[in-house]
């Protein structure tokens, strides 16, 4: 079964949520610790924390390239904000966690410079998201092309005409 779109768009905010049982300090692991961020977005080097800039290698992308990530905000275990630039502009993102009770919820929000392009950028944090779910339940990694681009890239467009 191909994974549904769950973006949602706020203005220019895409936000994404997923939702692990797990504590919070375990998601917040996942996504802060180069180790586990390997497993699914890609390794990172450098010495984290508010202010400072990290390299990240996309492992997951074509050629692994590596970007460098501002991190803008770091509030362990609910909140980690980071920018970058590059040939496709401004990025800037956020992760913030919640626990309730066992579980916890975990909401990507992109703040967007621009809508243009919206079906790759929804559907390509769509496929980390998702691989980041695989990593933390061990089970395989989904495919970009097969079950993401273009398959959500109507969906993602159809947002920008809502918005």
């Amino acid at each position: 079964m191909s994974p549904r779109p769950t973006g949602r768009l706020f203005d220019r905010d895409l936000t994404l949520t997923r939702t692990y049982r797990a504590p919070i300090d375990d998601v917040w692991a996942s996504v802060t610790e180069p180790e586990r961020t390997a497993r699914w977005f890609g390794r990172w080097e450098g010495e984290g924390g508010t202010g400072r800039t990290i390299k990240v290698q996309m492992a997951f992308e074509e050629n692994a390239p590596w970007t460098e990530l501002r991190i803008d905000a770091c509030e362990p275990p609910r909140r980690l904000a980071v920018s970058a630039s590059d040939e496709h502009g401004g990025w800037k993102l956020e992760l913030l966690l919640a626990q309730t009770g066992d579980t916890t919820e975990l909401t990507f929000v992109h703040h967007l410079d621009s809508l243009d392009n919206l079906g790759g950028i929804g559907s390509g944090w769509e496929y980390y998201l998702d691989m980041l779910t695989a990593a933390r339940e061990g089970t395989p990694q989904p495919d970009f092309f097969k079950d993401y681009f273009p398959a959500m890239e109507a969906y993602y467009a159809a947002l920008v005409g809502k918005a």
